[in-house]
């Protein structure tokens, strides 16, 4: 079992079956074992990776249930709510034979991680919430547009801007691959704090990024709404939250609510950043997580 758990650990992508599905992660870096879940939900595993934290941990980036090359439920694209991702997570650990690791979620993924930290803490060393919120729906969704429009004034004038816009608006209507992938392309600006001004930087990840459309409905068609301001001061998981000052989607009204609800919580907050700050402040991000990780008990 130690060979073959050694194995799957091993640097590069892996396959393996869990609870009858096929799934497909990826493994870089050395150090305790942190599995990095993306964000969407259905948005491609490489726009969460972070070679900054690779140098002290190992990285085990998933491809989430119904995205990449992780396979899809009979339901897609239905289906994928938290406790069934979760139900995925578990049964990867089991697999990997790997008791506790570090968890970090990123975005819809973060989502899926305060779900996973809360129900099954025995399997976690440590929990990075990174671009989270306690709740979804139409209060999560008014914040939002209080954000976008922030961005929208601190980016008046840029021919592209009308391009963004419609891509935040066709995001939410479209409901397939090719279309959302489009649509994320086009609003792909709105994730960072000064994209234009770094844009030699960030324009590959631009043309490159994709997506699986996803619903955020259950089996029966039942929206997945999440609201866990009930149950997060329960939550007792050595915990860091992690913010970017721009975020439009989950900026800092829930980045400190959630430090509010989460006891002995951490909050790190990337200044010139915004949903994307492992990408904007690499170097900044991976020392946060760095004296986190140093912080918990072995």
């Amino acid at each position: 079992m130690q060979q073959e758990t050694t194995g799957l650990l091993s640097p590069g992508s892996h396959d393996v079956v869990v609870d009858g599905l096929n799934q497909r992660y990826h493994v870089y870096g050395s150090g305790p074992v942190c599995l990095a879940m993306p964000g969407g939900p259905g948005v491609t595993w490489e726009s969460l990776r972070a070679p900054a934290l690779e140098k002290f941990l190992t990285m085990v980036y998933v491809e989430p249930l119904g995205t990449g090359s992780s396979q899809r439920l009979p339901s897609h694209p239905d289906g994928y709510t938290r406790r069934r991702y979760t139900r995925s997570l578990t049964g990867l650990l089991d697999r990997l034979s790997l008791p506790r690791v570090f968890l970090l979620g990123h975005s819809h993924g973060a989502f899926v991680s305060q779900y996973f930290a809360l129900h099954h803490p025995d399997r976690l060393s440590g929990l990075v919430l990174y671009e989270s919120a306690p709740v979804t729906g139409p209060e999560h969704m008014a914040e939002a547009a209080a954000r976008v429009e922030e961005f929208v004034q601190r980016n008046e004038g840029r021919p592209e801007l009308p391009t963004v816009l419609a891509g935040l608006q066709a995001s939410g209507t479209v409901t397939d691959d090719e279309k959302i992938t489009a649509a994320l392309r086009d609003l792909l600006p709105v994730f960072f704090a000064h994209y234009w001004e770094r844009e030699d930087e960030f324009r590959e990840l631009r043309e490159k990024i994709t997506c699986t459309y996803i619903s955020h409905v259950d089996e029966n068609l039942v929206p997945d709404i999440i609201d866990d301001r009930d149950t997060l001061p329960s939550l007792a998981v050595p915990t860091l939250i992690v913010a970017g000052r721009y975020d439009v989607s989950c900026g800092m009204r829930w980045a400190r609510e959630l430090a509010a609800l989460i006891p002995r919580s951490r909050l790190a907050v990337l200044k010139n950043s915004g949903h994307l700050g492992h990408l904007e402040e690499p170097e900044t991000f991976a020392a946060a997580i760095r004296d986190f990780v140093r912080s918990v008990p072995a």
